[in-house]
């Protein structure tokens, strides 16, 4: 996950090297993406939309991003508050043949200081939690056009009976964490029509993201075995990947996917 202001020590850990900052995979992009463009071509007429504008907020090191610019076309404003992030997306843009619908933004997201009405498209995944799910909303509706659209992938209760150690641990680490149903009456409060929602896979914590952050941990782990701080942080990461390998049909990530309403 992303923060806005991190030691750089958790940045060592969280390196941009890495293939994912938070749960996700191509798949579930590029499923939430045709929903997405399905609604609008309904809205447009227009099979191919040509020259999306698409902001990508909290972009991280870009793995979202570059499925877009390989499946849309348009330009694509990624934001992140890191520039190593920023630095990486970039090398894998051009890598991926795209680097001229890419062009980054370094800015914190809560202070984006964006046109309203500016973009057709918003990208969030895995980011609205640091401003929070509701603000973040709110944030995205001023600067999307009238019937613009919205993907959000945001940690939800999938369950109500959660054991006592799983709510625990929540209550400290996202204490605003809801359900589906109420991140979605969220949405429609703040001028959306839902267009669909559906759970991230488990194998998109583990493939992409938990695995390959789970062999940095055992490395740091030899590596600053006598660093308090750096101690602290490894442990931390590590009990989250362990809370959700025991507790995993009780929460996870869910996708909404969303259009400003037009009247």
């Amino acid at each position: 996950m992303k923060e806005n202001k991190q030691p750089e020590s958790f940045y060592e850990l969280f390196d941009a090297s890495l293939p994912r900052l938070c749960p996700g995979d191509d798949r579930s992009t590029l499923r939430a993406l045709d929903v997405l463009l399905s609604a609008r071509e309904k809205l447009t007429n227009k099979p191919d939309p040509i020259g999306l504008r698409i902001l990508d907020i909290g972009c991280g090191n870009g793995a979202p991003t570059i499925q877009l610019a390989k499946h849309i076309n348009g330009t694509i404003l990624a934001v992140d508050n890191h520039q190593p992030f920023l630095e990486e997306l970039q090398r894998r843009a051009e890598a991926e043949g795209v680097p001229g619908k890419v062009r980054v933004y370094l800015r914190d997201m809560c202070d984006l200081n964006l046109a309203e009405n500016s973009f057709d498209l918003i990208w969030a995944e895995g980011s609205l939690f640091i401003i929070g799910f509701q603000r973040g909303l709110e944030v995205c509706h001023n600067l999307l056009i009238p019937g613009g659209l919205l993907a959000v992938s945001e940690l939800c209760w999938l369950r109500d009976d959660p054991p006592a150690e799983c709510r625990q641990y929540f209550a400290e680490v996202y204490p605003v964490m809801t359900d589906i149903d109420s991140n979605v009456s969220a949405i429609k409060n703040c001028g959306y029509d839902l267009l669909g929602h559906f759970t991230l896979p488990n194998s998109s914590w583990e493939e992409p993201y938990y695995r390959p952050l789970e062999k940095r941990l055992q490395l740091f782990r030899k590596k600053y075995a006598e660093d308090p701080e750096r101690t602290e942080i490894i442990d931390s990461v590590q009990m989250e990947i362990d809370m959700y390998r025991k507790y995993s049909s009780y929460y996870g990530y869910v996708f909404f996917m969303m259009q400003c309403r037009l009247a």
